[in-house]
């Protein structure tokens, strides 16, 4: 009998209630000192009966910030505050990993220490804005990375993956999709260096793959997972042949033996999408497939049943619908989200969308 999407399933040592997973989803609302708050707990108690939460992401570092009031997982008072937003969620029953993130070239100096630039693969200025203390500002010119800085990167994140250990995560997935550092470093549009960490496939992997050998290392391979959004240009991103690229990054993961790929299917940025083969780029990774990109039950339902997928995220419906699976379960009406309230701001739009009960 093939799986649905309310059919079990075991990642690694873990076992998930359902295939319906809770994508990560940057919000904007996090307190002083980009701790998580309480109505962060709150918003993710909600969502609990979804198999697997994966939150926002969350910085590794001072310097991986990106936006205004995202949350961090690199202080005492970031550590302390997801570990209440944890406990909310085992004590609905599910599982929750934290999105590792660091944002690179996708910054400004108002948000870094010491109103220092950017950093990034290479010193290439990406068309763009964020959104500051004083507004909306245009990104600016980067500071391309040292090859002797790059340990501390890969050190950061073995340091915030320790981190999620003592805030209660069940595991982690590393962010290296839309735009930001990893991603930077995998695709050429980006990546333009010369030295060991650019030009080839090989070395454009190579931050990625340490990155991952680092996280591992504290968390086993069956607790963590990877994003990439092989075909998305947000934030100014472009590779010459995103098909070899990203089957390649694929198939360099199956070393490890991972909880999970998460395949972001969409673009949500300017220009023509290439020419991508999901399917084709599915197949070269070896293990768990999780898809991102659109689904409505039925796709879903459909991704499962016929193998393609093994786990389905959803971003808007579960922003909208806190009980997205009971709806599911009942063909029951959706809420439509309010794409006003998506970044930044109060409760409203936020948790105080109604339950079916």
């Amino acid at each position: 009998m093939p799986n649905n999407l309310f059919s079990p399933i075991e990642l690694g040592t873990l076992r998930l209630a359902n295939r319906i997973v809770m994508a990560p989803l940057t919000r904007n609302r996090a307190g002083a000192g980009n701790a998580p708050q309480a109505m962060n707990v709150e918003y993710y108690r909600q969502r609990a009966s979804a198999g697997l939460i994966i939150t926002e992401g969350a910085q590794i570092s001072a310097t991986a910030v990106g936006y205004l009031a995202t949350p961090g997982i690199h202080s005492a008072e970031q550590i302390a505050g997801w570990k209440q937003v944890t406990d909310a969620v085992h004590s609905r029953g599910s599982r929750i990993f934290l999105q590792l993130w660091h944002c690179g070239r996708v910054s400004h100096p108002s948000l870094q220490p010491g109103g220092n630039l950017p950093v990034a693969p290479s010193a290439i200025l990406p068309a763009g804005q964020t959104f500051t203390p004083n507004g909306w500002q245009t990104l600016v010119m980067p500071r391309a990375l040292e090859i002797s800085e790059l340990p501390g990167i890969v050190a950061d994140y073995r340091q915030a993956a320790q981190n999620c250990v003592t805030a209660g995560f069940d595991g982690v997935e590393i962010h290296a999709a839309n735009g930001y550092l990893l991603d930077q470093f995998i695709r050429d549009g980006s990546n333009q260096r010369t030295d060991v960490y650019g030009g080839s496939l090989e070395n454009r992997s190579r931050l990625l793959l340490e990155v991952t050998e680092a996280v591992t290392g504290v968390w086993g391979a069956d607790r963590v997972g990877v994003r990439f959004s092989p075909i998305n240009s947000f934030n100014d991103m472009l590779d010459s042949d995103p098909q070899k690229t990203f089957d390649y990054m694929a198939s360099a993961l199956n070393t490890f033996d991972l909880a999970y790929l998460h395949g972001m299917e969409l673009s949500f940025g300017q220009g023509a999408k290439p020419d991508f083969d999901f399917a084709r780029f599915r197949r070269c990774f070896k293990g768990r497939y999780m898809t991102n990109g659109g689904y409505d039950q039925a796709r879903a339902e459909a991704a499962v049943t016929s193998g393609y997928a093994d786990l389905i995220a959803f971003g808007a419906l579960f922003i909208a619908n806190p009980d997205l699976p009971e709806r599911f379960a009942r063909n029951a009406p959706l809420n439509a989200p309010d794409q006003s309230s998506f970044y930044g701001g109060d409760e409203k739009g936020y948790t105080d969308y109604p339950f079916l009960t």
